[in-house]
C-alpha cells in the first residue's frame, strides 16, 4: 500500500503509513490468396461495424461488442451528453481520441451503442473531464493541451445537443501563467467547498496536489479563469511503500460516504488499488486529512496499478458505484492488458462488490493482435487466427487463438474453440496459405526474434516444420502476408518489420512446395515507417494484387500495382484514408460474408480487433 507524507507548517516531514495477415478476399476452400471480384471501377469503401455477425467465448457467450477493439489504458467517464436522463459512455483509449457509447437502454439497465471512436473530432491530447465550467446546464470539456497544459472546450449547444467549440488551446491562471499539468495524470474538477464555482486540482508525479478555484467571469476568450490557491492541498504528498516513490496518478472527488460532502478518490502507478482519502470537515468547509484507505476496505481492488477511478451511480439506484480504467502501473501491467475495465457496484447494504473486469466485453487478446483468416477446417468457410505479444494469462509467451467458424460462408459464427501454443515466442504474427498444395492452409508464424516459422496444416493440426522458417537478415517484430504477385499458381510471401521495412520473398518453389528467396528489387525500398505489417488485397478491382500496409501510427499506407497479375508494377506508398486504422494496425482482408466484396479485420495495440464490412 502507498503512504501519505504530511509535512507540517515549519516543522519536519511527518509520514503516515498507509493500508498500482493472411488471405485476401476471393479465397478457395482452402483459404488460398486470390483476387477479389471488383468492376474496376475505383477502390473498395469501407464501413465499420462492431458486432456484424456472432462471436462467441470458449464458454459459449457472445461478445457484446465484438469487434470494438480492445483496451490498454482506457479512461472512463459516465455522464448524459444527450439529456435523455440516461448515463452515455466515454473512453479514451488513444491520444487524441474520445470513444463515445450511447446508452440505447435505460438508466437502471444501460445498454450501450457505440457511435464514434472520435467524438466530435475533439483533440483531447491524454486526457479529458467532463465539467459544466460556466454553469449553464449543460457539460464543457477541460483536456490535456500538448504538451503538459490545459485546453477548453465550451459547450455552445445544449444539454440535449452538445456542440463543442474550443474557447481556448491554453488555460491560463490570473497572474496569466499557462496552467501545468503533467500530462500523464488526470486532474479532477468539482465544488469542494459548495461556493458554486469550479475547483480544479491537478497531481503531481512528486505525489502532491495542486488547488486552482475558479473566480467569477470568464477571459476575453470565454474561458473560464482559476486562481492558483496550493501547491500542497492539504499537505497530502502520496508516496509508495516499496521505498519514497512518486508517479503518474488519477484523482476523482465525490460524495463517496453519503454525508453531504466530497471525498477524494486516488489511482497511483505505484498503487494497486484504488486510496479513499475522507473528508472529515463539512461541505462549506472541507477537510482532506484522514488517513487514507485502499477501496474497497475489506477486499480492495488489486490490479497492476495506475486506476483511474471514476465514481458514478451506474444503475440509478441512488448509491455510489465505481468505474475503474486500469493504466497499468509497477505491478506488471502485462497481466491486465485485457481486463481492465472494472465496474464495482453498491449492495443496499452499502458493500461495494466486484461485477466485472471487461465492462465492455469484446474480443480482446491482450495488446499487438495480429489476425487471420482462411479456411482452417476445410468446411467451406473462413475461420480467424488471432496472436498477440504476450499472453495476458501467463506472460510467459504469445499465444495464438483459433476462432471456428461454426456458421457458414455466408453467415458467420465463430466460436473460441482452441488457444494455440506453438512454441516459446513472443509478437505471434500469423499469416495462412496453402503452401503444400493439400488444399488446406498452412501457417507462418511472424515472431519477436526468430524470424517467420512455418507450420505445416496436418487435418486442421499445426505441426512445425523449422527446416522451412524464413530469417531477415536483420530486423524483428516480423508480420508475414502470403499472396500471388507474379501470378504464377504459387503464393509469395511479404514480411514487414519493427523497423518498418516490408521484405519480399519470392516464391521459387511451386504450388506444392514453396520455397522462398529473397528478393529485394522487387518492390525497392519499401519503407512504411515503424511497425510495418503488409497485406494482399486487390482493392481497385483491376484483376491485380494491391498491397495495404499497417503501421504505428494510425492509419493504413497503400501500395498500388500498376503493373498486371503477371508482371506487377509498384507505386510508391500513399496514405489510404478508406481503412483507418488504428495504432499497430495489422490488417487481413477476406470475404467472410461470401457477397464478393472484401471485408476487413485488423488488430491494433489495443489487444483487440476491428472490423470493416465491404461495400
Amino acid at each position: 500500500m502507498s503512504s501519505i507524507k504530511r509535512r507540517p507548517r515549519g516543522g519536519i516531514p511527518a509520514l503516515i503509513i498507509l493500508a498500482a495477415a493472411g488471405c485476401a478476399p476471393g479465397a478457395g476452400p482452402a483459404g488460398q490468396p486470390g483476387v477479389a471480384p471488383g468492376s474496376g471501377s475505383g477502390d473498395v469503401a469501407f464501413e465499420r461495424r462492431i458486432a456484424p455477425f456472432p462471436v462467441l467465448d470458449a464458454s459459449g457467450n457472445a461478445h457484446a461488442h465484438p469487434f470494438l477493439g480492445g483496451f490498454n489504458v482506457p479512461r472512463p467517464q459516465a455522464v448524459d451528453i444527450d439529456g435523455d436522463g440516461d448515463l452515455d459512455l466515454f473512453i479514451q483509449e488513444r491520444t487524441g481520441e474520445l470513444i463515445f457509447l450511447e446508452n440505447t437502454g435505460t438508466r437502471r439497465e444501460p445498454v450501450f451503442t457505440w457511435r464514434t471512436d472520435a467524438y466530435g473530432g475533439l483533440d483531447v491530447g491524454e486526457w479529458s473531464r467532463f465539467a459544466d465550467a460556466d454553469g449553464d446546464g449543460d457539460l464543457d470539456l477541460f483536456a490535456e493541451e500538448r504538451y503538459s497544459h490545459v485546453r477548453y472546450f465550451e459547450n455552445r449547444g445544449t444539454p440535449a445537443d452538445a456542440r463543442f467549440v474550443l474557447a481556448t488551446d491554453t488555460l491560463l491562471d490570473l497572474s496569466g501563467r499557462p496552467i501545468f499539468a503533467d500530462r500523464q495524470n488526470i486532474p479532477s474538477f468539482t465544488d469542494l467547498d459548495c461556493d458554486g464555482l469550479l475547483d480544479m486540482f491537478v497531481g503531481r508525479v512528486d505525489g502532491t496536489l495542486w488547488h486552482y478555484e475558479e473566480v467569477p467571469g470568464t477571459d476575453a476568450r470565454g474561458a473560464p479563469r482559476f486562481e492558483l490557491r496550493s501547491e500542497r492541498f492539504e499537505d497530502i504528498e502520496i508516496v509508495a511503500q516499496i521505498g519514497s516513490l512518486h508517479g503518474a496518478n488519477s484523482m476523482a472527488f465525490t460524495d463517496w460516504d453519503g454525508d453531504g460532502d466530497q471525498d477524494l478518490l486516488w489511482g497511483d502507478f505505484f498503487e494497486p488499488s484504488v486510496l479513499l482519502i475522507e473528508n472529515r470537515g463539512s461541505c462549506a468547509r472541507p477537510s482532506l486529512r484522514s488517513e487514507p484507505a485502499p477501496v474497497p476496505a475489506t477486499e480492495p481492488l488489486t490490479t497492476s496499478g495506475y486506476n483511474a477511478p471514476y465514481p458514478v451511480d451506474w444503475d440509478g439506484d441512488g448509491r455510489m458505484d465505481l468505474l475503474v480504467g486500469v493504466l497499468g502501473g509497477a505491478f506488471n501491467p502485462n497481466l491486465t492488458a485485457a481486463d481492465n475495465l472494472h465496474l464495482w457496484t453498491r449492495r443496499e447494504d452499502g458493500v461495494l462488490t466486484p461485477r466485472t473486469r471487461r465492462l465492455l466485453d469484446a474480443v480482446d487478446v491482450g495488446s499487438e493482435s495480429v489476425p487471420a483468416l482462411a479456411d482452417v477446417d476445410g468446411d467451406g468457410d473462413l475461420d480467424l487466427l488471432v496472436g498477440n505479444k504476450l499472453d495476458p494469462a501467463r506472460a510467459d509467451s504469445a499465444r495464438v487463438y483459433l476462432y471456428r467458424n461454426e456458421g457458414s460462408a455466408t453467415a458467420p459464427r465463430l466460436v473460441l474453440t482452441d488457444t494455440l501454443n506453438l512454441g516459446p515466442y513472443y509478437h505471434a504474427a500469423p499469416a495462412l496459405g496453402d503452401l503444400d498444395g493439400d488444399g488446406l492452409p498452412d501457417l507462418l508464424l511472424g515472431t519477436w526474434r526468430e524470424g517467420v516459422q512455418y507450420y505445416r496444416n496436418e487435418g486442421g493440426r499445426f505441426v512445425a516444420d523449422t527446416s522451412r522458417s524464413v530469417q531477415l537478415t536483420r530486423g524483428s517484430n516480423t508480420v508475414p502476408a502470403l499472396g500471388d504477385v507474379d501470378g504464377d499458381g504459387d503464393l509469395d510471401l511479404l514480411v514487414g518489420e519493427a523497423s518498418g521495412n516490408v521484405n519480399f520473398f519470392r516464391n521459387v518453389g511451386s504450388p506444392r512446395e514453396a520455397r522462398f528467396e529473397a528478393d529485394p528489387e522487387a518492390f525497392g525500398a519499401l519503407d512504411a515507417g515503424r511497425r510495418s505489417a503488409p497485406a494482399f488485397s486487390d482493392v481497385d478491382g483491376d484483376g491485380d494484387l494491391d498491397v495495404v500496409i499497417g503501421r504505428e501510427e494510425p492509419g493504413a499506407l497503400l501500395v498500388r500495382n500498376t503493373g498486371t497479375a503477371r508482371e506487377p508494377a509498384w507505386a510508391p506508398p500513399e496514405p489510404w484514408a478508406a481503412l483507418p486504422l488504428p495504432p499497430y494496425g495489422t490488417p487481413v482482408f477476406g470475404d467472410l460474408d461470401g457477397d464478393g466484396r472484401p471485408e476487413v479485420v485488423s488488430g491494433g495495440l489495443s489487444g483487440g480487433l476491428i472490423y470493416w464490412q465491404g461495400r
